[in-house]
Formats: structure tokens, C-alpha cells, sequence
């Protein structure tokens, strides 16, 4: 549906986008991770022709959003960080205001006004000003203007940004309905929001696209590092010998816990789980332990070590 192709994009000596590349099929939420900063919002403003690249190229279901803009904005419903609004207007003047502009028939208008209203919640709020409406309102009419002509695509720029808990909660059960009907893109600087609503994450740090996969294959690429850890409350040599009878250890790690207790980060040969393997020896030598887990790198380590080293190639390259 969405193809960018080697996406650059500067202003002065600043380079916002650095030759991005990726590609957005049908039928899933995408989600944008990355710092402030990171250019999130630049690559969206330019999928959506707000703003022309300074090299390659979007192509939106086959048309060039810069060579053939109305026919691939046809295809888009956008919600910028800042909603579009009209405060002087209601909700429904505002609604019509747009689905004119999206040149929605007047046949069709209506329904469609009423349909998005039932499905943002805005049936009760249709005849009030913007002005008056709170924050979270606000951003339910800039989804209902979105979603307004029901395009294939819904491009959302940090949809909950400044929303209290419950309207959060609100707005990812909305982005994840339409997700029933719509291909769903939304950034954001928020882990949690992005492991909960999005079906595949693209992780952009410093205009680059630094890993993109699902959530689950994203924490199991890191966690090829993962290790077992072990607490005993026995004198090191003894928790030696034990583990140094086990030939499916590749590596230990002691450390000392103070009140006697000794920790040990256990690596196994080819990255194998050897956690019953090591409860059964200590239980033959009649050794309790005290803790014995699998410890994996979480979304939020990946995201962590993936930016850092963004950040850490700048200051390389800098410094040349």
C-alpha cells in the first residue's frame, strides 16, 4: 500500500531523514518508535505531501504523493500532533467543512458524518463549539476528520500526547477498531502505547530506520544475549563444584549479594534453556536456591540499545 523509497530529507546542514526505506502492507497497525527527535514526524508529514522531500520518493497504492498528490491523498486520512481544528466551528459544521474538502458526495456526506460520530463517540458533542470541548474530545473530532471518507490508510502523529489515562485508553481502543477496516500508522515516543495497539514496529533513531519487526521478534532478536540467573544462600566453591559438573554451561558469572548469598548469570552451550537441568543438580546435592530465572531483554532494553547506538555512531562521527 505504502512504499518509501531511500527518503531524504534536509533542512540547512540539519538531515531530519536519512535514506529511509520501508514498506506498509494491508490489514495491520504500524507504529513509528523513536526518540524526539528521531524524525518521526518529518517522514510522516512527507507520506502525507504536507511537506515535498529532498530525495526519494512515496508511493501511496502505486501513485507518487509528490507527482500525483490528490490521487494519493485519496487514499490517506491524516491526524498531525496538532489536530486541524476549527474552534470557532462545531462539530459537525467542522465535520461537514471536510468531508467537502475531501470531495465526499453530498449523497453520502450525512452517513458518513454519522457513522464516524458513532464510532469517535462524538454523537452527544455534535452541536457544541470546539472551544468547548477538552483536549481528548478535541483529538476524537481530528480522528473523526481523519477517518471521514474512509480511506484505506490512517496516519496518526502522536495520537494521545497530552491525554490523561482514561482518554489514552480510549483512543488505543479506537485506533484498534479501526484497524478492522483501515491500515493503521502511528508514531510515537511511548513503548507502552506501541507494544499494546501495534502489530509491527519500525524503530527510527536519527532519521534511520535502526530495526523493524513485530514486537515479540523484535525483544527475541536481543535475546539471543539472554542468560539464567541463579541466587544460592551457600559458600561460592560449593556452588562451583555443582555447576562445574554440568557440561551444558558455557559461561558463569559470580557476584557477591552480602547475608552469604551469591549470584550467578549462567550462559548455556548453543544458547540452550538449561534452568531444569540446573534445578535438578542443585536438588541432588540438596542446595536450595533462591531464585532461578530466565532473564530476556524487554521492548524497552531493544528500543534503548538501538537508539544508543544511533546516538553513539553520531558522536563518532562527529569527532572524525
Amino acid at each position: 500500500m505504502i512504499e518509501v523509497k531511500n527518503l531524504v530529507k534536509r533542512y540547512g546542514r540539519h538531515l531530519a531523514v536519512d535514506g529511509l526505506s520501508f514498506q506498509v502492507e494491508e490489514g495491520q497497525i504500524y507504529g513509528f518508535l523513536g526518540p524526539n527527535g528521531a524524525g518521526k514526524s518529518t517522514t510522516m508529514n512527507i507520506m502525507t505531501g504536507y511537506i515535498g522531500a529532498t530525495e526519494g520518493e512515496v508511493l501511496i497504492n502505486g501513485h507518487d504523493i509528490l507527482k500525483e498528490p490528490e490521487e494519493a491523498k485519496k487514499h490517506i486520512g491524516y491526524l498531525p500532533e496538532q489536530p486541524p481544528l476549527y474552534m470557532e466551528m462545531t462539530v459537525r459544521e467542522y465535520l461537514c467543512f471536510a468531508g467537502e474538502l475531501k470531495k465526499i458526495p453530498k449523497d453520502k456526506l450525512e452517513e458518513q458524518i454519522a457513522e464516524v460520530m458513532e464510532l469517535t463517540k462524538l454523537e452527544e458533542s455534535e452541536n457544541r463549539l470546539i472551544h468547548n470541548l477538552s483536549k481528548g474530545y478535541r483529538q476524537r473530532v481530528g480522528l473523526a476528520q481523519a477517518i471521514l471518507g474512509f480511506p484505506e490508510i490512517i496516519i496518526l502523529d502522536e495520537p494521545t500526547v497530552g491525554l490523561d489515562p482514561k482518554q489514552i485508553i480510549e483512543i488505543r481502543e479506537l485506533i484498534r477498531s479501526l484497524a478492522k477496516r483501515h491500515t493503521v500508522i502511528l508514531s510515537s515516543h511511548i513503548l507502552a502505547e506501541i507494544r499494546e495497539v501495534c502489530d509491527y514496529i519500525m524503530i527510527i533513531s536519527k532519521g534511520r530506520l535502526v530495526a523493524s519487526d513485530t514486537p515479540d521478534n523484535l525483544e527475541n532478536l536481543m535475546n539471543k544475549t539472554a542468560y539464567i540467573q541463579i541466587q544460592v544462600r551457600k559458600p561460592e566453591d560449593r556452588i562451583r563444584n555443582i555447576l562445574g559438573s554440568l557440561e551444558c554451561i558455557e559461561t558463569a558469572e559470580y557476584s557477591a549479594e552480602g547475608e552469604g548469598v551469591i549470584t550467578v548469570r549462567i550462559q548455556g552451550r548453543d544458547k540452550e534453556d538449561i534452568r531444569e537441568k540446573l534445578f535438578l543438580a542443585f536438588a541432588e546435592e540438596r542446595v536450595p536456591l533462591q531464585e532461578l530465572r530466565l532473564v530476556k531483554s524487554t521492548l524497552e532494553e531493544v528500543f534503548l540499545e538501538l537508539t544508543q547506538e544511533g546516538k553513539e555512531a553520531e558522536t563518532d562521527e562527529s569527532n572524525i
